[in-house]
């Protein structure tokens, strides 16, 4: 008698974007090869007319464009923004190059099911120009970080990383192209985790099948 697996149900994702949407890409081809068990029924952007959108249009995925423009307060757009992600029922959230610092009040009510993907090896390098602050840092190695988003920037707990060494004579942006490629390897590999019920926040900390991540 040959063993049966039991399907996993497709976790229901809204993804957050700002720009190109590589990440968006990655995360979209890795579901439809079958790799990652989500489903993406929603793409929104702070930004019209940016290239992630018309990456989720070509595969009939939902876009929303909501303008942080278009709001007096931080705290009014993510109030918005909590509304227009929460009418998907969206179990989780990713941020895929998302450019807006988000307030208290929207982690919270996300904790322990958003996730983003920062480039350096965080504790380090939170915020932006990572990849230069590496380079002028004489640092030897730079690189990625997936973690849970939390209320301190880029300071929730990681999942997990991706090491670059940087080479003599790198400049930030060749830097940043091979940093890129491990951000789409390892993105798409703790989505899977999470929508597979092995990746979880516990009392703050990162757990991989119950146990925490230290990395």
């Amino acid at each position: 008698m040959s063993e049966t697996t039991t399907p996993v149900k497709a976790c229901r994702t809204v993804v957050l974007i700002s720009g190109s949407g590589s990440n968006l890409q990655a995360i979209i081809d890795a579901q439809q090869a079958g790799e990652i068990p989500i489903s993406i029924k929603a793409v929104i952007s702070n930004k019209d007319g940016v290239k992630g959108l018309a990456r989720a249009q070509a595969h009939n995925i939902t876009t929303e464009v909501l303008s942080h423009k278009g709001f007096e307060s931080r705290d009014a757009f993510d109030s918005a923004l909590k509304d227009c992600i929460d009418k998907y029922q969206a179990e989780l959230v990713v941020l895929a190059g998302f450019m807006r610092i988000l307030t208290p009040g929207f982690t919270t009510h996300y904790l322990g099911r958003m996730l983003n993907i920062h480039p350096s090896l965080l504790p380090k390098y939170q915020g932006l120009h990572t990849h230069q602050r590496a380079i002028d840092a004489g640092d030897t190695e730079h690189g990625v970080t997936v973690h849970f988003v939390t209320a301190e920037l880029d300071g929730g707990p990681a999942v997990i990383q991706a090491k670059v060494p940087i080479q003599q004579g790198d400049t930030a942006e060749r830097l940043a192209e091979r940093v890129l490629r491990e951000e789409h390897r390892i993105y798409p590999l703790a989505i899977g985790w999470f929508a597979r019920g092995r990746l979880k926040m516990i009392e703050g900390k990162a757990c991989l099948d119950g146990e925490e991540i230290r990395l």
